[in-house]
């Protein structure tokens, strides 16, 4: 229990209150070695010679009361704590801390100098005091700092204002550097968001260009070539005409829906217009029906509002469904149900003669060629109802019918909007 007790204190110490560190420049870290590290090594070496050559003349000059071996002792655990200074900064104070109360008790403050401290020693500990001031928790800064004054008070009564003001020298150093660390890292966070926003905006942009260049040309020629087609022949018959001019109304309306995509593709913000949602269910079942199909339409349980990322993707799911009914088979009768239950949105779309229009390359359903390279209907179908958190299947049933369903959940997570 004692030692689970001491290995959990001692871990705390080490690096539970402790910040990683900041990441070296390039120039301080030459091939891989850690230069700082380095320096305080040879420093830790040079402080312990020039203490113990410091004990072992005032020690001569006092007739020799202590051993060469203590202090050597005495000026190696006064000096290695800097060696720890930059990996480990609670401990390495710790350990300076504990060696200068040590000292002082086996070298009594004094005895063999007019010094109350051995100045490597302290040089050390205020090293390892502003390493903790630059890493550690603002609590354990606050403790070293009233440790060293009431620590400075034991040892010498004399020295505590001194202490004071030394001690307050590395804190107020550390936080200085701390703070301008920190507010270099939250810069460095912005302009990364930024570059990353920055890229974004580019790649819509390029997106909005593409789209411009090349469907708006194509819609564009299909709406003229439509207008133009009955003056081509003689007395049109009027289901021609009529035939014409709903393609012509389809690819204005296409037109207008791709001048949203593309005002906000060219916009920073994504909410400049209006999304569809099943509101708009009415309007979508109309256009169907001028494209050649038979849709009815279905609605059970108690209809609710929908948070917006389901009432968009139920919209898109329908009109996909619809779409492919339309292009795959032509002329059949398109059933569209909607249950509204407490969990989730139920979409059922199913069409009588979308399973053998749609069969193709032998035995292949519709639904695995549309998921290959033959188009990303049903994946991005599927894709909105996985996001939602939702599932969705789309594929012939057993009476050669071609049946979509998909369930999105209205619990939490669903709220989301998408794209």
């Amino acid at each position: 229990m004692f030692d689970a007790v001491v290995s959990r204190v001692s871990t705390l110490i080490a690096t539970g209150v402790t910040e990683p560190p900041a990441p070296r420049p390039s120039w301080l870290r030459p091939r891989g070695w850690d230069l700082v590290f380095l320096i305080d090594t040879a420093a830790a070496l040079i402080l312990f010679a020039s203490a113990n050559s410091i004990l072992e003349n005032e020690n001569k000059i006092h007739h020799s009361p202590h051993s060469a071996g203590l202090l050597v002792l005495a000026s190696a655990l006064l000096c290695a704590p800097l060696v720890l200074r930059t990996r480990l900064p609670l401990t390495a104070w710790v350990f300076s801390a504990v060696a200068m109360f040590w000292v002082s008790e086996v070298i009594p403050p004094r005895s063999i100098s007019n010094s109350a401290y051995i100045i490597p020693g302290v040089i050390v500990y205020v090293l390892c005091l502003y390493a903790v001031a630059v890493r550690c928790r603002a609590w354990v800064v606050a403790t070293a700092g009233l440790v060293t004054i009431v620590g400075a008070g034991i040892v010498d009564g004399q020295t505590a204002v001194t202490a004071l003001f030394l001690g307050a020298i590395p804190v107020a150093a550390g936080v200085i550097v701390r703070s301008r660390r920190g507010s270099r890292e939250q810069l460095a966070v912005v302009e990364r968001r930024h570059e990353g926003e920055r890229a974004l905006l580019e790649e819509r942009q390029r997106i909005a260009r593409e789209l411009h260049d090349v469907v708006a040309h194509h819609m564009s020629v299909i709406a003229i070539q439509a207008e133009a087609a009955p003056y081509k022949a003689a007395d049109p018959p009027p289901e021609l005409v009529e035939s014409f001019a709903e393609i012509r109304a389809s690819a204005l309306s296409g037109l207008n829906e791709l001048r949203r995509v593309l005002g906000v593709l060219r916009s920073e913000r994504t909410d400049v217009a209006p999304q569809p949602g099943l509101e708009d269910l009415d309007e979508l079942l109309e256009s169907a029906r001028t494209g050649g199909v038979t849709v009815t339409c279905e609605i059970s349980g108690t209809p609710q509002p929908l948070p917006d990322g389901v009432n968009l993707s139920a919209y898109r799911i329908v009109q996909e469904a619809l779409s492919n009914a339309m292009r795959h088979a032509p002329g059949s009768a398109v059933q569209v149900k909607l249950h509204y239950g407490e969990a989730a949105l139920v979409i059922e779309v199913r069409n009588d003669r979308g399973a053998p229009a749609q069969l193709k390359n032998g035995d292949q359903p519709a639904a695995a060629r549309l998921g290959g390279s033959g188009g990303h209907g049903i994946i991005g179908m599927r894709e909105r109802a996985t996001m939602l958190g939702g599932h969705l299947r789309a594929g012939p049933t057993p009476d050669h019918e071609f049946l979509v369903t998909a369930a999105l959940p209205l619990g939490a997570g669903a709220s989301e909007d998408a794209p």
